[in-house]
């Protein structure tokens, strides 16, 4: 089972922005089911970071929450698509602008 871009959670999406939000909500459960099945006895977490908190989601976006700082891990692909797409209005030009952190290292 793939996890991102999942092709029933996307048809689910598409229902709610439809407006079907019953088909939604039924797609969304067959995908819910589904993943609790396939990952009840392995690891679903795509954080490539050793972390005491891998796998366990609620403690980790817990703490993402409590500390506002930053994202976690698993959610950074997702926003940094989201910001990718926003970026090319300015040619990506805020590429110049942003400074990271010394514990971040780049290519």
């Amino acid at each position: 089972m793939i996890i991102e871009k999942n092709p029933k959670e996307l048809a689910a999406m598409a229902q709610f922005h439809q407006g079907n939000r019953q088909e939604g909500l039924r797609l969304q459960e067959e995908f819910a089911a589904e993943f609790r099945e396939t990952y009840k006895d392995k690891d679903h977490c795509s954080c490539q970071k050793a972390c005491r908190y891998h796998g366990n989601c609620k403690e980790c976006v817990a703490i993402h929450r409590a500390h506002q700082e930053h994202v976690p891990n698993c959610m950074r692909p997702i926003i940094n698509a989201k910001l990718k797409s926003l970026s090319e209005l300015t040619e990506h030009t805020i590429a110049y602008e942003i400074e990271p952190p010394h514990e971040i290292l780049r290519k």
